[in-house]
């Protein structure tokens, strides 16, 4: 696609300047100019309101997409139990499907699986299509993304969302490639735009300083990979029924190229935040493991678990699995504290689904209390020890 300027239509607003998030467009002589840094995502054409941009993709009619539909949530099987991210989704794509008007369908592939199609139905799914094959026992790249690219191609979905855990963004990409289809990674916002049965796909952008919605009209299905804890958990409806239409499975000798050979253990124990009700969280302002290990005693003291910002796992003082934010983990606790963290935008993405925000900052202007539910302006080293001094007292 290439985008220009239709010189007579033009006055020179800027309004297109302003909109473009490349910096690709300058205006010169009262005459926008679109230079090299143009990745033709289109956002300028929207912006003029004197029609003097144009684009050769404007000249092609859409294409009829009226042949794809449902909404596709592919169901990930960790240790013989579904995922809790897939049954996020199924709520989240519940609501999508009923806005489309369509199916919540549920993809299931592995060996001796069968009987969780039934847990797929009491979480929304209407039909389940299952590949069930001693090839697909374990997660193989080539073996899965050959089969669910086949059930895409006979089916026809409008929608496929699959979990950003590391097996979805190993798997999406692939078979995104394979169909020639466009993907959004780690959404935290998705919605059908009404008006074009189009899926508005929300995420963060440009090191998360801007959230960027994206839409793929031309192509069908649209996928989407959504982080776990992003979505809330629906709820489980027993007796549900689920159509399951069983796909036959015929795998060839290089989709066995890549095999898992054995499996360790950490010999550490692991921490999964999306399951605890209580998080206290520090930052910079810990000043390092001391501080930490203050948060941690008021963690223990509420029955909680530990956790902190990119800076602090970068540190050292608190390890990888116990990182919230962008490039961590997203919770949805009961109750966040939040000592020593100013609240950059890349944390509270994973952090904004709790239902309360305690902030303790000693910057009254940190951004963490633009969030808060309760802010405390004061130095953690005194709050802090002060909040256990008052826990000592509560049954």
């Amino acid at each position: 696609m290439a985008v220009w300027i239709i010189e007579d239509k033009c006055t020179g607003c800027g309004l297109c300047a302003k909109t473009c998030p490349y910096g690709a467009i300058a205006i010169e002589d009262k005459l926008a100019h679109v230079n090299e840094r143009c990745t033709e995502c289109g956002a300028c054409l929207a912006a003029c309101k004197f029609e003097a941009l144009a684009s050769d993709l404007e000249q092609e009619p859409l294409p009829d997409l009226s042949g794809y539909r449902g909404v596709w949530v592919f169901a990930e099987v960790q240790d013989g139990a579904l995922a809790q991210v897939s049954l996020e989704l199924l709520g989240e794509g519940a609501r999508l499907a009923a806005d489309l008007g369509q199916d919540l369908c549920a993809v299931l592939l592995g060996h001796g699986v069968a009987g969780l199609a039934a847990d797929l139905a009491a979480f929304g799914a209407t039909r389940v299509f299952l590949a069930d094959d001693p090839g697909l026992v374990e997660y193989s790249t080539l073996a899965y993304a050959r089969v669910l690219a086949e059930l895409v191609r006979a089916h026809a979905p409008a929608v496929l969302l699959m979990g950003a855990t590391p097996l979805g963004r190993d798997l999406a990409p692939r078979l995104s490639r394979r169909l020639d289809l466009g993907l959004t990674a780690d959404c935290t916002g998705l919605a059908i735009d009404q008006e074009t049965g189009n899926l508005l796909q929300t995420r963060p952008a440009f090191g998360g300083n801007v959230m960027a919605t994206i839409v793929t009209p031309r192509v069908r299905p649209q996928m989407a990979t959504v982080r776990p804890g992003v979505m809330g958990l629906p709820t489980r409806r027993a007796g549900t029924p689920a159509v399951v239409v069983r796909h036959p499975v015929v795998l060839e000798a290089n989709d066995g190229l890549v095999r898992l050979l054995a499996r360790q253990a950490r010999t550490s124990q692991a921490v999964d935040l999306s399951q605890a009700r209580v998080i206290v969280a520090g930052g910079r302002g810990c000043r390092g493991a001391g501080g930490f290990a203050l948060l941690a005693e008021l963690a223990q003291a509420l029955g909680g678990e530990l956790g902190g910002t990119r800076v602090a796992m970068e540190e050292g003082w608190i390890s990888p699995e116990r990182q919230i934010g962008q490039t961590g983990l997203t919770v949805r606790p009961e109750l966040y504290l939040a000592c020593g963290i100013s609240g950059a935008i890349q944390h509270r993405a994973g952090c904004l689904g709790a239902r309360y925000i305690v902030a303790v900052n000693r910057d009254r202007r940190a951004p963490i209390f633009q969030v808060a539910d309760y802010a405390i302006a004061g130095d953690l080293f005194k709050v802090v020890p002060a909040l256990m001094e008052a826990l000592k007292g509560v049954d």
